[in-house]
């Protein structure tokens, strides 16, 4: 049975990201999906329900710094012989994945949004060009490793059977960086995390006010969505840098993208063209952000919005 090697990115508290269930969703389509978690066990159950079909399990050094995620990943596919490695384009694990395929050589394929199997081979699928287009790549060796888009795979497997392997791995004893000291910052929210969220609402620079703002928050309360912002909205201080979806900012592929008073610059759109449903308000006609929504509504965004808002909350009662 052909393999497909899943690093998962295990969050501090010990639970699985949000980017999990995506990943072993696209690694089915190219071979039996095989979770790797690299620190505690606990995950493996999550794994499994899921989808993963066998859960490999290595501990880390915590203070050591993506070396041991290395270790484990070239010690799973020694043993696992995988045509596919797969991993979250998250700062970690893409991190790790291109370390992997230095150390063993590899053919590398980063932010892809899909992957299949030809005839020939592993297949991926990159956006190109903002979104503008999606295009395909094949290694001529392998196996492939490649770091998935989080969002940009929205299937979901069914629960499997939970059956966990001890990974044993050998330190490389490569010199690497350790975190001597770390203080974590508390930002208490009932969203979703912007990288992954299902549903995205983002303002621009046509919100207006920093005050103002806070008409996309609410519509974001409402569908239980994320915020994101343009790179405008965040120069001009409306929210954190955090927020900024595009080019030199958070990349996310949400089934729905709600943009307000954003006019789509092409940086901007490079982060956001593969969502499933795109909706723009903005009260220029000619905004190039129209040019890729689904759905497009020229008018005062506070004038709209409110009316939105009212219309679902009046859908849930």
């Amino acid at each position: 049975m052909v393999v497909a090697l899943v690093l998962l990115d295990v969050l501090p508290g010990g639970g699985l990201s949000a980017s999990a269930a995506g990943l072993l969703a696209a690694a089915e389509r190219v071979g039996e999906p095989v979770a790797l978690v690299v620190g505690p066990a606990d995950a493996a159950a999550e794994a499994a329900a899921l989808g993963a079909v066998r859960v490999l399990t290595a501990d880390a050094d915590s203070d050591a710094l993506t070396l041991p995620v290395v270790d484990a990943l070239a010690a799973a596919v020694a043993r696992e012989r995988p045509d596919l490695v797969l991993a979250a384009n998250s700062v970690e694990s893409r991190d790790a994945a291109a370390r992997l395929a230095a150390r063993l050589r590899l053919p590398l394929a980063a932010d892809i949004v899909g992957v299949a199997r030809d005839d020939l081979g592993v297949v991926a699928q990159h956006s190109a060009f903002g979104g503008a287009f999606t295009v395909e790549g094949a290694p001529t060796f392998g196996p492939l490793v490649a770091t998935l888009r989080p969002g940009a795979v929205t299937d979901r497997l069914d629960a499997q059977p939970l059956i966990v392997e001890r990974l044993e791995v050998v330190a490389s004893g490569i010199p690497s960086a350790r975190i001597e000291s770390f203080s974590e910052t508390a930002a208490p929210s009932s969203r979703p995390e912007l990288r992954g969220a299902r549903t995205v609402v983002a303002g621009g620079r046509g919100v207006g006010s920093r005050e103002d703002f806070a008409l996309v928050e609410q519509l974001a309360d409402v569908l239980g969505a994320a915020v994101g912002a343009s790179r405008a909205a965040v120069d001009a201080g409306y929210v954190p840098a955090a927020a900024q979806v595009g080019q030199t900012g958070v990349t996310v592929s949400p089934r729905l993208y709600i943009a307000l008073g954003i006019s789509g610059a092409i940086q901007h759109r490079a982060g956001m063209q593969t969502a499933t449903t795109i909706v723009a308000i903005d009260k220029d006609p000619e905004a190039p952000i129209f040019d890729i929504a689904d759905f497009g509504i020229v008018g005062d965004l506070f004038t709209v919005v409110p009316h939105l808002i009212r219309a679902l909350e009046a859908h849930k009662k």
